[in-house]
């Protein structure tokens, strides 16, 4: 979609933001030097400039270059700071890749960077070389780097149809488009050729093999003349910059554009064909235009489908078709757009009207001559094509009314309008006089222009003035008029009549186009609201599908790519499957990134047209649309709308594979992080039990003898003690892998929280036996619906937890009691306490705060397997640290259930 041209007089926002990127010092300026084949000698233009800025006082400093053997590049290096390359492993070899932190570090004034294609080693920060560029460009460094056409990914197809040798490594056209500086290295291609026979390029072996594939001479030759229309077009570009940038209007002599002016005449693909062929002439690009101004609401949908077809006809020839908004004065409009995309050849065609209808509604032709200034304009006698030239008579462009209306309700209203704007005139006479009667009736012609147009509106305008003439003009009650002045005042009221009806349909027309575009817009604006509210794929995919739906009444599908496949993911109405025809269009329109289908011209036997759904990352999905009625489903602005729904969908659609692409990376990183956290914590929390059992069992074999009876108990106290440790961390792992696959289901009834506490307690005996524990649990407190194997097993691991972090003498306390509807149960110790970045973190499985002496002790599953069961109680757990003195606090929080409505006799006893 093209938007409306801006004033001449005007700067172009867009280019002055571009204008501004480019001063902007604050990053680095790149400069490309671009080649159409290896062995033009890119490296070696880039090193003679690099040696001249050198020379000059310019820090410059080699990142990479690969000079291939080649003695007289090796030379160029003489004398440059080389920064060294970083050694990759890969599957068993060492490669060499540039060490971009060293180059940041060092921040040269220009960084030399070859092979701008080149794909990194894995294992790299970035895959791309050219990701490496743009990282250097962001830290303020100046970069001159080398690249082939052939890498450009725009041309890769092109590139691979010529030489019939598909390039894998390319590089975004964005890179292009954003460099500061394109100088071509252009080498003819005998010259080339005769250097690869020397062995300047390959090696003879491979030089004998390349001139017959790659470098034969035609190949080359046409290389080379993609590469300098390459940058011919990046030449182009900058200069219609400069000319938005600085409100210069156009058109510049600096090359030859040709715009083609289309409408709904017939003879309009005769005026395509001709521009084609006039812009072929001049090796220029070209342009089809259709204006829509405010008559484009009351085409039929055959005019409207000619224009479609007339567009496809451009694009099919070549050209770029565009659409544009346009008001009354169409001739402007199409001159300001030919202004702001300097365009210096404009086509047109011959005007079949006769010389009283160009007076009465205007020329566009004559309008586009007298404002086309240095435009050339030229006016075509186009051929209609003869299956449409007798069934619809040629309507050329032009600035008139629209086609009369083909009911006759709306003329039956404005004579009735008429009589009734009469009725009150006679019935006023009196009051008003005779002068003033022509008031009234003019009301009635206005009423019916600003509701029905211009054709009802002039047949108001024929009644009243025959009204007017028989009823209020002497003599009454007749056709003839005695008085001259009273021809002249008929005259006058006829002309005044024409033209308050002529303004006040337009005005009608213009009113009805902006409510169009507010429609639109608001559709627009209400769509892009509701995907920001879209979280899933499915939400984004039906809103899609219905907002398209509801806006155009057409029936519609959406697919997306799966398992290698496109498939159906979203419907309106809903539906699952396609047949054969409408699967093939489908994928054709998803494979090349174009419409197919029905009204297309690529398998226009299918049901329903398919289009692409881009990004600028590439082809999402696509969008199939169906209607009941015949002929091509969209007009070119229903195409316009569609295309603006599907761009805001596949947007949300890659915002919400982002977010999915997002947390999948992060629950990777997570799993990453918890199998080395459980790596850790096995090698350490599981080898050191089995070691102390392997020890002391080993020593009861090899010394039984040598042992008295108490060496041997401690030894077996040891082995029971190892072995019961090593049975908790076994039970930990296995509690948190039912917590992490979500199969703890708590049993829960009414239990007495005092009698699970004690239960807990007398388990903890020997962990705690070097501790103090105090238990301060209130009496009245209500029982609680809790499962007692999990609430016993999560006090257990807080008592424990207590015990590994609490210095060996001093008091553990467990507290429990009421606050209002919630119990608290309450650990307490007097260790160090939790670190302020801790105490969230600590329920996080396998983190462990390290102690005093820094070590980490535990295993980091007990608080979040005890966070995990009083969670799936209903209440929570949270670490904080005492306030009265040096300890951590952990603080259980449970519900006071609510009691059960008792009986009237219950409450009376």
């Amino acid at each position: 979609m093209t938007e409306p041209s801006r004033a001449p007089d005007r700067p172009s926002p867009d280019a002055l933001l571009d204008a501004a990127r480019r001063a902007d010092r604050s990053r680095g300026r790149l400069k490309i030097f671009l080649g159409a084949a290896p062995g033009v000698g890119k490296t070696f233009e880039m090193l003679t400039t690099a040696q001249a800025k050198a020379r000059a006082g310019l820090d410059v400093v080699v990142g990479v270059v690969e000079t291939h053997g080649r003695a007289e590049t090796e030379s160029l290096l003489s004398g440059l700071e080389i920064v060294p390359r970083r050694a990759v492993a890969y599957k068993g070899t060492r490669l060499d890749e540039m060490d971009l932190d060293a180059l940041l570090a060092r921040k040269p004034a220009l960084a030399l960077v070859d092979e701008l294609a080149h794909t990194n080693a894995p294992g790299s920060r970035h895959p791309k070389r050219y990701q490496d560029v743009e990282e250097l460009l962001d830290a303020g460094i100046d970069v001159d780097t080398t690249l082939n056409i052939q890498h450009v990914e725009s041309l890769n197809d092109v590139v691979a149809q010529i030489t019939r040798i598909r390039v894998r490594e390319t590089v975004p056209d964005g890179i292009l488009d954003r460099a500061d500086d394109i100088e071509v290295i252009d080498l003819n291609p005998d010259d080339l050729i005769r250097r690869l026979e020397d062995g300047k390029v390959y090696r003879p072996r491979n030089a004998t093999r390349a001139l017959k594939h790659y470098f034969s001479r035609g190949n080359l030759t046409a290389l080379r003349e993609l590469a300098l229309r390459r940058t011919a077009d990046r030449v182009d570009d900058e200069l219609l910059s400069h000319m938005r940038a600085h409100a210069i209007p156009g058109p510049w002599g600096a090359g030859e554009r040709v715009l083609v002016c289309v409408s709904e005449d017939p003879r309009a693909a005769g005026l395509v064909r001709y521009a084609k062929r006039l812009a072929d002439r001049l090796h220029a690009p070209w342009t089809a235009l259709s204006v829509e101004g405010p008559r484009a609401q009351a085409l039929s949908e055959a005019a409207r489908d000619r224009i479609a077809d007339t567009l496809r006809l451009a694009d099919r020839l070549g050209g770029e078709a565009a659409t544009v908004p346009g008001s009354r004065r169409i001739a402007d409009d199409i001159l300001a757009y030919a202004r702001s995309t300097n365009a210096n050849h404009v086509v047109v065609g011959k005007s079949e009207r006769s010389r009283l209808f160009e007076i009465l509604n205007g020329s566009v032709v004559r309008d586009l001559v007298r404002g086309s200034g240095t435009i050339s304009v030229h006016v075509v006698a186009g051929e209609a094509q003869r299956e449409t030239q007798d069934a619809d008579p040629p309507k050329p462009l032009r600035t008139a009314a629209p086609e009369p209306a083909r009911s006759a309700w709306p003329y039956a209203v404005a004579l009735g309008a008429v009589a009734v704007a009469l009725g009150i005139a006679l019935a006023l006479q009196p009051t008003l006089g005779v002068e003033n009667a022509d008031l009234v009736l003019l009301t009635a012609v206005v009423a019916v222009a600003v509701s029905f147009g211009l054709w009802p509106s002039l047949a108001a305008v024929v009644a009243a003035s025959l009204a007017y003439n028989f009823f209020f003009l002497p003599p009454l009650y007749a056709f003839t008029i005695a008085d001259p002045t009273n021809v002249a005042a008929f005259c006058l009221f006829t002309l005044v009549a024409v033209l308050v009806s002529n303004l006040a349909a337009r005005t009608r027309e213009e009113a009805l186009v902006s409510r169009a575009r507010a429609v639109a817009s608001e559709r627009l604006y209400g769509f892009s609201r509701k995907l920001a509210g879209c979280g899933t794929l499915d939400d984004v995919l039906w809103a899609t599908a219905y907002q398209v739906a509801a806006s155009l009444e057409v029936r519609v599908v959406l697919l997306l790519p799966e398992a290698g496949a496109i498939a159906v993911r979203a419907g309106y109405p809903p539906e699952d499957t396609l047949d054969a025809a409408d699967l093939a269009a489908a994928t054709w329109a998803f494979d090349n990134d174009r419409a197919a289908g029905r009204g297309a011209d690529t398998l226009p036997g299918a049901k329903r047209l398919f289009l692409p759904m881009r990004t600028g990352r590439g082809t999402l999905g696509v969008i199939g649309l169906d209607a009941d009625r015949p002929g091509p489903i969209l007009s070119p602005e229903s195409r316009r709308l569609v295309d603006a729904l599907s761009d805001q969908g596949a947007l949300a659609i890659e915002r919400v594979r982002l977010v999915e692409d997002l947390d999948r990376a992060e629950r990777a990183a997570e799993t990453d992080r918890l199998r080395q956290a459980l790596l850790t914590s096995i090698s350490h929390d599981l080898r050191t039990p089995l070691a102390a059992v392997l020890g002391a069992a080993t020593t009861l074999r090899d010394l039984d003898d040598a042992l008295d009876g108490t060496e041997k108990a401690d030894l077996l106290a040891t082995v029971i003690a190892e072995s019961e440790r090593l049975n908790r961390f076994i039970a930990n792992l296995l509690d948190m892998t039912r917590l992490e696959a979500g199969a703890v289901v708590p049993n829960v009834a009414l239990h007495d929280v005092a009698e699970v506490a004690d239960t807990a307690l007398r388990r903890m005996d020997k962990i705690l036996a070097a501790h103090r524990v105090a238990v301060e649990i209130a009496k009245d407190l209500p029982p609680l619906r809790l499962d007692p194997v999990l609430f016993e097993q999560v006090l257990v691991n807080l008592l424990d937890n207590a015990g590994k972090y609490a210095p060996e003498g001093s008091t553990i306390r467990l507290l429990g009691r009421r606050e209002g509807m919630r119990v608290l149960i309450e650990v307490l110790d007097e260790g160090d306490g939790l670190p302020e970045a801790d105490r969230e973190r600590v329920f996080d499985t396998f983190y462990r705060v390290a102690k005093a002496d820094s070590v980490r002790a535990g295993t980091g599953l007990g608080l979040p397997i005890s966070r995990g069961f009083i969670e799936a109680m209903g209440g929570t757990v949270t670490g904080a640290n005492r306030r009265d003195r040096a300890g951590a606090a952990f603080t259980i929080t449970l519900p006071v259930p609510a009691e059960p409505a008792r009986t009237a006799s219950e409450r009376a006893a």
